[in-house]
């Protein structure tokens, strides 16, 4: 089915939530092709004596299980490198994932001899490292940062994207291109909200109903639109339901705007406080 192209100032849009940047997903080629590589073994295995049919289905699993740990430690590097606050991922999976590759090829080679499985195994794991680079190794941005309110702010955080998800995965239920783009539009909008409080955790007191209740509020109305679309093509349940997620936007971002505006205040009223203190001291001349 065709669709109609719309954009900011394309005629019959209201041009307020322009669609974001669209970024490729940290999960590409490189990454799927390392599910792909170890049925080479897994074919080759029956093809070969007992313990080489051993050797190559140990490979085989091998390689799958280091492929999976690649997968899940580019996600979290993604996670990590968005943030400009972030713990490091408690398990280094890319760095595992590169020692079970060069594990999985050091079995394989076996059949050889042992030096030749040494050589595949080391160049397996170098050559591993050297696609997907190591695991985040220590924390970012939370110098004198509290570690309890950082706890509680990316337990928020976690939680609110776990909603952001469930939307996303009841609107594909709708069947519609165009309302799985507000969507996804929406959830990127409403994550700057997110970036704010985990850039100062003290704020989280003020956003917590914006995290749970709206979002939870907007979850709920999503599903019951979602089965209720599919079914009907209802147009006018279509246009009550992205004003719902025009005017939860709109509030999300003057929630945003409310907070850094409060930043910009107290460092406003800082600076002011050292002066007078300079001025005090006679380490600044009066104006």
């Amino acid at each position: 089915m065709s669709q109609r192209f719309g954009g900011r100032y394309s005629p019959g849009t209201s041009g307020q939530t322009p669609a974001p940047v669209a970024r490729p997903h940290p999960v590409g080629a490189r990454v799927n092709l390392l599910f792909v590589v170890p049925f080479a073994f897994a074919i080759r295995a029956f093809f070969q004596d007992p313990a080489g049919l051993a050797l190559n289905l140990a490979a085989f699993g091998l390689l799958m299980l280091a492929a999976w740990l690649t997968r899940e430690g580019v996600l979290a590097q993604a996670a990590y490198d968005e943030r400009s606050v972030a713990r490091r991922p408690a398990i280094p999976r890319k760095i595992f994932a590169a020692v079970l590759t060069g594990a999985g090829l050091g079995l394989a080679g076996l059949e050889g001899g042992l030096a030749p499985a040494l050589v595949f195994a080391v160049l397996g794991g170098v050559l591993h490292l050297g696609a997907f680079g190591p695991d985040p190794l220590k924390d970012k941005g939370m110098e004198g940062i509290d570690t309890f309110q950082t706890d509680r702010a990316a337990r928020a955080v976690e939680e609110a994207e776990s909603h952001l998800a469930e939307m996303a995965a009841a609107i594909r239920r709708a069947g519609d291109r165009g309302l799985m783009r507000r969507v996804e539009s929406f959830s990127a909008n409403i994550r700057q909200l997110f970036r704010v409080i985990e850039n100062d955790p003290r704020r989280l007191n003020t956003a917590r109903r914006y995290l749970g209740i709206y979002l939870i509020g907007a979850r709920d109305a999503t599903v019951k639109f979602a089965d209720l679309y599919a079914r009907s093509r209802d147009d006018g349940a279509r246009a009550e339901y992205t004003a719902l997620l025009d005017d939860l936007e709109n509030r999300f971002a003057l929630r945003r705007e409310a907070l850094l505006a409060d930043d910009r205040t107290e460092l406003d009223i800082e600076i002011e406080v050292l002066r007078e203190r300079l001025e005090r001291e006679g380490l600044r001349p009066s104006a």
